[in-house]
């Protein structure tokens, strides 16, 4: 996948691993599908790029502070053109807003929301040609 396909409108773009064990996480996932890890410092966050080959697919991270409690879960992001404004078209369309627009500096702006079935998806906005 190219950055230009993922700052596509509607684009699946990234997926990141929020979890309970980086490290477990790290070593699975490495294992299993050969993934190469790197380990940034994302805004004061440790934070773990996937690369397949050259490219950047995803990541892996502890649970936030404010999600603790929550069983450790992937999440699939699809780029949108403005995350503010689809916010109120997903309730519009009987869905939930789970996380209100939120910014991730340097990279974008996402929220978290779920459909009127209860699947959650993220949203993002990106600012810059890196999604990381």
């Amino acid at each position: 996948m190219t950055m230009e396909t993922m700052k596509q409108h509607g684009a699946f773009s990234w997926n990141e691993l929020l979890t309970t064990d980086v490290a477990g996480a790290k070593a699975f996932y490495g294992e299993l599908l050969g993934w190469t890890l790197q380990d940034i410092n994302n805004n004061g966050t440790d934070y773990t790029m996937i690369n397949v080959g050259d490219a950047q697919m995803g990541g892996i991270m502890g649970v936030p502070p404010q999600a603790q409690g929550m069983p450790p879960s992937w999440g699939a992001y699809v780029t949108v053109d403005d995350v503010d404004a689809m916010t109120s078209r997903v309730e519009q369309l009987g869905g939930k807003v789970s996380v209100p627009p939120t910014d991730i500096p340097g990279v974008g702006r996402f929220t978290v929301i779920q459909d009127p079935q209860g699947a959650t998806l993220s949203l993002i906005s990106y600012s810059t040609m890196d999604p990381t």
